[in-house]
């Protein structure tokens, strides 16, 4: 079934996978699951938790099978996401928070590219 081949996605490396990658990997191996099964079950997985999204820009997500509190480098020319510790950045004098919320975390994105 579909949802089992993106399941099985789910546990492959790398940990970082975009939903066009899913779904060409899954193109290759001959299978006929729909980008609309693609994104449904990524959207599932992270509602409750089993992946976790990642936004790097306003056009591309990531979905991270490591869900617990870490940071990332974001290559913008090559799309690579690598994994920080979250021991390796600190991160103090946060401003207030507005009235109501309360954190839920802080996580960095390092944005690089290739020296010119």
């Amino acid at each position: 079934a579909p949802r089992n081949e993106v399941a099985e996605l789910k546990h492959a490396r790398p940990h970082h996978l975009a939903a066009d990658q899913i779904i060409d990997r899954e193109q290759r191996a001959g299978s006929s699951v729909s980008k609309a099964t693609v994104y449904n079950c990524l959207k599932g997985y992270s509602e409750t938790g089993l992946v976790k999204e990642i936004n790097v820009d306003a056009t591309r997500k990531y979905y991270d099978t490591t869900t617990s509190p870490h940071h990332h480098f974001y290559h913008v020319e090559t799309g690579e996401l690598v994994d920080i510790p979250a021991d390796d950045i600190s991160i103090s004098d946060l401003p207030p928070l507005p009235a109501g919320p309360e954190q839920d975390g802080v996580e960095v994105l390092v944005r690089v590219r290739d020296r010119k």
